[in-house]
């Protein structure tokens, strides 16, 4: 079996969400370049627990998303991808490093939505905005408080969990979610416990 091409990162991909690298390892410009000859290039990403992102040695995580590649540019140094979070899956088996990272996986069952869940959606994403917007210019906020979602309630869900302000850690904690009601219910709890720290105001520091 020749396995899933896998992309460890320092950072959690979670699904629906635009993943942008900068390819210039020679093990990830072999991996690239053979996904552009597929119909529907797509490879794993899980998350670095221990260990660098760059010349191998790294402990890696047993949860991980698929990544769909969407656009692919060419520099005179490296490649610029852009891909997009898609289904989960859990490692059933790494395989040799050869050339380049890979393993035997197993698929996540997708998160169900249910209308039930419309006042807790809008809350979490009401609180995310909310502390998006008082972040100023902490260094764990990537994204624009006004930022679009998509209009699915599942793809916006798992966009919220992306966007909410949170280390990998937490990121990876919300990856692993089993219902839609638990993601959004810790989207905003987790969200909640760090607005006091990435809400403090320099002057703050000085009392």
């Amino acid at each position: 079996m020749t396995g899933v091409p896998m992309f460890p990162l320092g950072s959690v991909l979670l699904p629906y969400t635009p993943l942008p690298l900068r390819v210039f390892e020679p093990r990830y410009l072999t991996m690239i370049g053979r996904l552009l000859d597929e119909e529907e290039p797509q490879f794993g990403v899980v998350l670095i627990e221990r260990g660098p992102e760059a010349g191998g040695g790294d402990q890696r995580s047993s949860v991980g998303t698929m990544a769909r590649l969407v656009r692919v540019a060419a520099t005179a140094t490296d490649l610029q991808v852009i891909a997009v979070g898609a289904d989960r899956f859990s490692v059933d088996r790494w395989l040799p490093d050869d050339p380049y990272p890979r393993a035997e996986v197993s698929p996540v069952a997708p998160l169900e939505w249910s209308d039930a869940l419309t006042p807790l959606r809008d809350e979490a994403e009401r609180i995310v905005r909310r502390v998006l917007a008082l972040a100023g210019e902490d260094e764990r906020v990537q994204w624009d408080a006004a930022i679009e979602l998509s209009p699915d309630p599942v793809e916006s869900s798992w966009q919220l969990a992306a966007i909410a302000p949170l280390g990998e850690l937490d990121h990876f904690t919300l990856l692993r979610s089993t219902t839609l009601g638990g993601l959004l219910r810790q989207v905003i709890d987790l969200t909640l416990d760090i607005e006091p720290l990435i809400t403090r105001r320099p002057t703050d520091d000085r009392n």
